[in-house]
């Protein structure tokens, strides 16, 4: 993706990680259909490159994501309408959650309704101290049900009935120890944060990552017996793998693994 300064969604890469930067600033990259169907683009294809080992979701201006584009959502107030909106924010919540590639939130302001949702799917999420949550949509007569799916399955039920409930404000911290978000740090070094995860995790079999991100989001759905007959299967699987025997030689044999994707 070539993109330039004004387009609504940014991408760069470096180093096997690829940098989305959602930049409807003036909008406070609000989620308009527009944008999701640029996330949608950049994370299909994303999927199939295997030069990219990490994806990092930021965003410019004064907030990370103030959720759905409420303007345009009013501008077609008919069934059809936000049936097709919800359709869409879906898919591409779980477009994420099933991308190969691990997928980190670099969230240095504000996230809102499905901002917050955003962050909660990401499979890590790192904030600044100045970082602020929030499902507000209870204020105006709409509950954040949609939010309410991802940020559930990171809270627990008493913090996420109260984000719902109240449409109060969190601070990072409530959020980190709430199960939001994984790290709070000073502003000034947020992106040293975001890099040193990327840096980690690139340095991994990619293949690893991949059976590992697939089996821990599908096992959470099953039921504990299940989840067991499940999770031993992929370990045979990843067993088998040549990623798995060139890490365990190289442990072995104290030194670096030469991962392969295979």
């Amino acid at each position: 993706m070539n993109t330039q300064p004004d387009d609504i969604l940014l991408r760069t890469d470096t180093d096997g990680v690829a940098t989305l930067t959602l930049n409807r600033p003036s909008a406070r990259n609000a989620l308009s259909t527009g944008l999701m169907a640029a996330l949608q683009t950049e994370i299909d294809a994303i999927a199939q490159d295997i030069s990219v080992r990490v994806v990092v979701i930021a965003a410019n201006g004064p907030a990370f994501c103030a959720g759905h584009d409420l303007r345009e959502v009013r501008g077609t107030p008919t069934r059809e309408a936000y049936e097709a909106l919800f359709a869409q924010c879906s898919a591409l919540m779980l477009s994420i959650t099933r991308l190969p590639q691990p997928v980190i939130a670099r969230v240095h302001a504000t996230a809102t309704a499905a901002g917050s949702q955003l962050v909660a799917t990401c499979d890590l999420a790192v904030a600044a101290e100045t970082a602020r949550f929030a499902t507000p949509g209870v204020n105006i007569g709409l509950f954040c049900s949609t939010p309410m799916v991802a940020v559930s399955r990171n809270m627990g039920r008493k913090q996420t009935m109260e984000m719902l409930l109240t449409g109060d404000m969190i601070d990072a911290e409530a959020a980190r120890t709430g199960g939001l978000i994984n790290k709070v740090v000073p502003d000034a070094e947020l992106d040293d944060a975001v890099s040193a995860y990327a840096r980690q995790i690139v340095s991994k079999s990619p293949l690893t990552l991949k059976i590992g991100k697939e089996a821990f989001y599908r096992q959470l759905e099953m039921p504990l017996e299940d989840a067991y007959t499940y999770a031993s299967e992929v370990m045979v699987a990843n067993m088998l793998a040549r990623d798995a025997g060139e890490g365990i030689d190289a442990f072995l044999e104290k030194r670096d693994p030469e991962w392969t994707g295979e």
